[in-house]
């Protein structure tokens, strides 16, 4: 579990006046958090979900875009679909939400899903999604990024757009291709572009495990890396090369890394893809930019755009919650490690019961402002790790700030009694701090650190627990 470019023991350290060492942190690519929410969001408690979203470190809101429901049900004679003043459009259950949320101080992903009866190339056929006629989605986003482009009187002006949810699943994308996909994306992409160059397009978003087609389940998917290499025309094998010349436009590449067996855990199968696998999809998406396959005028950033752990209570068979919440900061730190820049958890508030769905940081209630928070909380918003190795801690974390702060390490011997100050680690410019403190130290010791305007971070024991084999939904 080594940091790429961990400060060195030598050299890295220097004594303070009172004896604590001091250790700072060099340039490091940045973490940013998101949250998604499509129930709380979309509900009369949406300003005070916003507010908590915002409360709990996030800085991204990742909000849907119901095509369906934004469009006219049956295009009129003088419905222009590039137009969003067009009459048959209808943008105030989202401009709601986008205001909102820019109202708390969180930047909307605007994901688009939800094909309009008439737009489809490929009808549904329960449960399977369909597939939409390229030229309309298009259509659409131009319309779309254009209602958001800021000349619009009291529309604010956004610009992240995001192509589809788990396409490589045929409930969402049927039959699923990933040449019908790229041309989605493209589509998506000039359209978004043409109306402001800076718009940034969020292209896969994949369903982490493959699923083949069996009589009983009538719905599918295809293993994200298989459908990564067909979509960005690579070869497999550690040196890829061009299986076709067809380029796709985007400037984000997204992953829904849903793992079982803990945040350093790998698939089972080859080409699925969870939180160990990581790095894997990020060389695919290097290669796909240095052979050109990839078109930006952006650099191309690496982003999770759903992940979450269950927790028991409320779920049976889930991790218990002491443990989610040390899976919640080490996954931060597997997916940061791994090259993604931003990562969204899903969800904000668990879902009632018997739903599946509990890996919010709130445990349900019927209003909000009463639900009491679970320990993920502190750990999504002021994420710590500590790794114990022969003569030395090697420390991770983001601040709650996520700017240049004097981070106290403090430690603990066993699981009570006082906490005395270990080291201080300086953050750098995006709140990250990491150091291989020189101490002598053992598996019954615990960890924690402390920065002003984060308060204090859950303690991190010193001891690996086991990590049982539990899926992302207590499976």
């Amino acid at each position: 579990m080594a940091v790429a470019g961990a400060v060195s023991l030598l050299g890295a350290a220097a004594a303070s006046a009172h004896g604590l060492r001091k250790y700072t942190t060099g340039g490091t690519a940045p973490l940013v958090t998101a949250i998604a929410d499509p129930g709380l969001f979309n509900s009369n408690q949406r300003a005070d979900a916003f507010t908590l979203t915002r409360a709990a470190g996030a800085t991204y809101a990742r909000l849907t875009v119901a095509w369906r429901v934004i469009a006219p049900d049956t295009p009129g004679a003088g419905f222009v679909a590039t137009d969003p003043t067009s009459p048959g459009y209808s943008w105030g259950g989202l401009d709601a939400a986008v205001e909102a949320a820019d109202s708390a101080g969180l930047t909307p992903i605007l994901d688009i899903s939800g094909v309009p009866k008439w737009a489809y190339s490929s009808r549904p056929s329960a449960p399977n999604g369909g597939t939409p006629k390229v030229a309309a989605l298009g259509d659409f986003a131009t319309a779309l990024a254009t209602h958001y482009d800021g000349s619009t009187p009291g529309v604010p002006a956004e610009r992240v757009f995001q192509v589809w949810n788990e396409p490589n699943l045929s409930l969402n994308l049927s039959p699923v291709k990933a040449s019908k996909y790229r041309a989605m994306v493209n589509a998506v992409a000039d359209a978004v572009h043409a109306v402001n160059p800076a718009n940034l397009v969020v292209a896969g978003a994949l369903e982490p495990v493959g699923h083949k087609k069996v009589k009983k389940i009538k719905w599918y998917s295809t293993a994200p890396l298989a459908f990564m290499r067909s979509l960005l025309c690579l070869s497999s094998g550690k040196h890829p090369h061009a299986t076709c010349r067809t380029p796709v436009r985007f400037d984000v590449w997204a992953h829904n890394p849903y793992t079982h067996g803990g945040p350093f855990a790998k698939a089972k199968l080859r080409d699925d893809a969870e939180l160990g696998d990581l790095p894997g999809m990020r060389a695919l998406l290097r290669a796909g930019v240095r052979l050109h396959h990839v078109v930006s005028t952006h650099r191309v950033q690496f982003w999770v755009t759903e992940f979450g752990w269950d927790t028991n209570p409320p779920r049976p068979k889930a991790a218990s919650l002491g443990l989610a919440a040390r899976w919640t900061a080490e996954s931060l730190y597997q997916m940061w490690r791994s090259g993604v820049t931003l990562v969204t958890w899903f969800l904000l508030q668990d879902y009632p019961s018997p739903s599946p769905y509990q890996s919010g940081f709130y445990f349900n209630f019927p209003s909000l402002d009463r639900a009491a928070s679970k320990p993920g909380l502190t750990a999504f918003r002021f994420p710590f790790v500590a790794y114990l190795h022969r003569g030395y801690v090697q420390v991770w974390g983001r601040d709650a700030t996520s700017d240049a702060k004097t981070v106290t390490i403090q430690i603990r011997h066993g699981k009570s009694g006082p906490w005395r100050d270990l080291a201080s680690v300086g953050s750098n410019q995006y709140g990250i701090f990491k150091a291989n403190l020189a101490v002598k130290a053992s598996k019954r010791d615990r960890l924690r650190a402390v920065a002003p305007g984060s308060g204090k971070s859950l303690g991190f024991s010193l001891t690996v627990p086991h990590a049982p084999y539990i899926g992302p939904w207590g499976a």
